[in-house]
């Protein structure tokens, strides 16, 4: 149905317009029932659907309607699967259609800057590549249903402390780089029908109530074409928010802030035709979802089946030491409370009231006989001679024994960040006893974010099963016993200790946070420190074997307009069906600044049966070599040579080729009377008066270089007169008398123009 929107705003009053722009109630948004505009529902759902009917509330205190609990974006990332993630959003979308919810609160694409903070287990990735573009996947699957997404939480909010007043202290470059592509990605890609901002301040700016971010960028910048919706509570100031962007302000605020911007309205600062464009964007977003009503039945069971297939794609094999797949034959003992009673989902505005929940107790029956001990409970940190005695004894009598670890709900939820990156001490304990007694120990982690493994090196199975979903539980045991080939990869590093991570000295401030560790976020940093870690970004095991060859650059040198095709064949040199999930990583050799030894710029995710060979192809652009040049407030890659590098991971890097760059891009010059000598030097518009005012140096300066004998070199170079040459300030060739002043300023002047 064609509607005239800018007509309909026309025919309302001020007030009502101030109205539409924050909400009726905590879930709905106003009407005008005169003019034909109803109101529209949105409800909590980046892994299913938290609709409230009655007593709602934002932190998942009271119960919402039943539904189907999907894998968090902590596992569903894993998967490191487009299509896999276009799937679930397609299924959300059609159960929100079935629902009567107009957008569905998600993706969360916040980077995993600390493990501690305490709503990771929604955010897909330490890497801004892989989220971004799982979220445009879920938000194509979502949106072919007409049903909007609402993308959060932008920008930068990495911890909960203080979340709703702490300033991100980020410099541009690390924003441009880290903590915005995943939202620009998305926006360019899929264009979600909403964006959800962000509590905290950026710079010291709240991010309800920033132009250059909900304007300048989002908009202007990128192209985004639906409204900015507040995180619940998030605004600030109501009138400047709306002038900065922010359309919606939810939820409900008593009237009190439509009132303000009626008032605002009415003397003047604030022209109406802001308050106009706002509800133009809000109209079309709730009409798209009206004029496009599905008839759709709530199928749970077969939702349930694809969040069970969902989680066996995702759940990641760190470790076999030939231990895995069981065998129904074996005497297994599986171990812990998380086996009946698993931890499937995080605690918060994300908490699905679940229809049916497995746990691998239920799920292993009629695939194998196994015997249980609880150990230690899922739900506290508590030693219990008792039941870690009964646990060991029955891990020695068996085969072999499955621990079920994990972290309890009060160990992470958002509102709150981690104190510590560790398992409850009770279950440490148990997996090292257990270990002393059975050699073939395996354990199943349950945790929306890393834990430290003390225990790694003694156990000889680990299955990071994370948040699984309600069906995680047959996920796991599918997994265990072969049924399913793991295929999953870790979309975050996982560090021996939380020492190890580059936020540990900067995270969780009250009112200030600086992210002082730049661009060098996850992987980023620890291959840059060439540090150890307990398992590297992008790893993940199968039951198969993968042999990686005949890697192909449609070209050796290209430039910077140019797209790169790179393809590469894969062979599954086992003996059983599998999935690998190929990484391309960019690593730049040009030296032109200081970047991440490589970073992700690609991946696809193949299945091969025993046997065969399929080749898999990567398209790169200018992006995807580019770093964000502070002096343009633009991408620029310089020319040089870059590094492509296919591999099962970001430390098992297979086969490389070399491509070399050409930028059609020149710098801006920024000559003062302090550049460095060696900078005129490096620039080919600056070379033939660098040289040359290097030449009046050296003749100034070789008598004493002579007498003093400053180079034992016999071939006569003298690297150390040459690199103070380099750094020398080009105003000191005025001080040594070898060029006026003027002359000097005139000639930079001229090339500056250049």
């Amino acid at each position: 149905m064609e509607r005239n929107l800018k007509e309909l705003v026309s025919q309302m009053t001020l007030e009502e317009k101030a109205g539409m722009c924050s909400g009726l109630d905590f879930w709905h948004l106003k009407s005008v029932d005169r003019l034909g505009i109803p109101s529209v529902m949105v409800s909590d759902g980046p892994h299913g659907l938290r609709k409230q009917d009655d007593k709602a509330d934002h932190l998942g205190i009271n119960e919402s309607i039943k539904a189907v609990c999907f894998p968090p974006a902590v596992l569903s990332a894993c998967s490191f699967d487009r299509d896999l993630l276009r799937e679930l959003g397609d299924t959300v979308g059609k159960e929100a259609q079935a629902t009567d919810v107009s957008v569905v609160l998600g993706p969360a694409v916040n980077i995993k800057r600390s493990p501690l903070c305490g709503r990771n287990f929604e955010y897909y990735s330490e890497d801004p590549y892989l989220a971004g573009e799982s979220a445009a996947a879920f938000i194509d699957g979502v949106q072919s249903h007409h049903v909007g997404t609402s993308i959060k939480h932008f920008a930068a909010n990495n911890q909960e402390l203080n979340r709703m007043s702490c300033s991100s202290e980020v410099d541009e470059r690390t924003l441009r780089e880290i903590y915005l592509p995943a939202f620009e990605t998305a926006v360019k890609k899929s264009q979600p029908y909403t964006v959800m901002c962000s509590y905290n301040k950026i710079n010291g700016t709240y991010a309800s109530e920033n132009p250059w971010l909900l304007t300048e960028v989002l908009r202007d910048e990128w192209g985004f074409e639906g409204y900015v919706m507040s995180d619940w509570g998030a605004v600030n100031e109501r009138v400047p928010g709306l002038k900065a962007g922010l359309d919606l302000e939810m939820p409900a605020s008593g009237g009190m802030t439509d009132r303000e911007i009626v008032a605002a309205v009415q003397d003047g600062s604030l022209d109406e035709s802001v308050l106009d464009q706002a509800v133009e964007r809000i109209l079309r977003i709730t009409f798209t979802w009206l004029d496009n009503r599905e008839k759709q039945n709530l199928t749970l069971e077969a939702d349930h089946e694809t969040a069970r297939r969902i989680a066996e794609e995702s759940m990641v094999l760190l470790k076999n030491e030939n231990v895995l797949p069981l065998s129904s034959s074996e005497n297994v003992v599986f171990i812990g409370g998380f086996a009946k009673k698993p931890r499937y989902q995080g605690g918060g505005s994300s908490h699905i009231n679940s229809f049916r929940v497995d746990n691998a107790l239920e799920a292993v029956k009629g695939i194998a006989e196994v015997s249980y001990a609880e150990g230690f409970s899922s739900s506290k940190d508590f030693y219990d001679e008792k039941l870690a005695a009964e646990a060991v004894e029955a891990a020695k009598n068996a085969d072999k024994a499955v621990i079920f670890a994990g972290l309890p709900d009060s160990f992470e939820s958002e509102g709150y960040d981690r104190s510590h990156m560790r398992l409850p001490e009770c279950q440490d304990r148990l997996i090292r006893e257990i270990a002393e007694v059975q050699p073939n120990t395996i354990v199943v982690l349950h945790n929306g974010s890393p834990v430290e493994m003390p225990w790694k090196d003694d156990v000889k199975g680990l299955l990071e099963a994370y948040l699984g979903g309600q069906a995680g539980g047959s996920a796991v045991v599918n997994i265990l016993y072969g049924k399913v080939n793991p295929s999953g990869k870790l979309a975050e590093t996982l560090s021996l200790k939380l020492s190890d991570n580059p936020s540990y000295l900067n995270f969780a401030e009250k009112e200030k946070v600086n992210y002082s560790e730049g661009v060098f976020v996850g992987y980023r940093y620890y291959d840059a420190k060439e540090m150890e870690v307990a398992f590297p970004f992008g790893h993940g095991l199968s039951y198969t074997t993968f042999k990686y060859s005949n890697l192909k650059l449609d070209r050796t040198e290209m430039t910077d307009q140019d797209t790169l095709t790179v393809s590469v064949d894969v062979t599954n040199t086992g003996d059983r069906a599998g999935k690998e999930v190929v990484q391309l990583y960019v690593s730049d050799l040009t030296g032109t600044v200081r970047r991440p030894v490589k970073e992700l710029k690609g991946y696809e995710k193949v299945s091969l049966e025993p046997g065969e060979t399929k080749t898999v192809t990567m398209t790169l652009d200018k992006r995807s070599f580019a770093w964000y040049n502070t002096d343009l407030h633009d991408w620029y890659a310089s020319s040089g040579d870059y590094e492509i590098l296919i591999g099962a991971s970001s430390r098992d890097i297979r086969l490389k080729k070399i491509v070399h760059l050409v930028s059609t891009r020149l710098l801006p010059l920024h000559l003062t009377l302090n550049t460095p000598l060696g900078e005129l030097i490096a620039d080919d518009r600056t070379k033939e008066f660098g040289l040359f005012l290097k030449k009046k140096m050296d003749e100034f300066f070789s008598p004493v270089s002579s007498a003093v004998n400053l180079s034992d070199d016999e071939s006569g170079e003298d690297p150390m007169g040459d690199a103070i040459v380099a750094a020398t300030p080009v105003r000191n060739v005025v001080s040594f008398g070898l060029i006026s002043k003027e002359d000097l300023v005139k000639k930079l002047k001229e090339l500056s123009s250049k």
